[in-house]
């Protein structure tokens, strides 16, 4: 069996290309930052494992996923072999992700930014939210109502 998982933040922005032909790929490669469990004297306290996604995924990644975001991912391990310019046979292990989600919110990620420019949505718009306090930022589906007041424990069914 062949799997990873792994959480970590994005090294740098994700390096994003499409492939030639009729119908263009999209390749997505980002270098991953997972903090280690235990650190040794002398030793990093983070492996930077390179990472692929592709396809729809690669865009999602190439849209949403910038320097600095927490994500976490499920793959497989990949190793790929190739000659170099000078002849000498090379490998390249990477992790081809399967599934990325998200693994902080967008306000933490905005606040980690601080001045730095913050995010914003895919237009460069920041998000919006002109809701009076209490109210819900969305419009419940029909047959639900927003729930604006706290609810105990004990009124809970579970």
């Amino acid at each position: 069996m062949n799997k990873v998982i792994l959480l970590g933040r994005l090294a740098r922005d994700p390096e994003v290309r499409y492939s030639q032909g009729p119908e263009p790929f999209c390749v997505a490669r980002y270098t991953l930052a997972v903090t280690r469990r235990f650190k040794k004297e002398g030793e990093p306290d983070a492996d930077f494992i390179f990472c692929v996604s592709l396809g729809k995924q690669g865009e999602f990644i190439e849209r949403y996923i910038k320097k600095g975001m927490q994500i976490s991912l499920c793959g497989r391990i990949q190793v790929r072999e190739y000659t170099d310019n000078a002849g000498q046979r090379k490998w390249s292990t990477e992790v081809v992700a399967e599934e990325v989600q998200f693994a902080e919110s967008r306000a933490a990620f905005e606040a980690r930014q601080g001045q730095q420019g913050g995010y914003t949505d895919n237009y460069g718009a920041p998000p919006q939210n002109n809701q009076p306090p209490g109210q819900p930022s969305y419009d419940p589906p029909e047959g639900f109502s927003a729930i604006t007041q706290s609810i105990d424990d004990d009124d809970l069914p579970f």
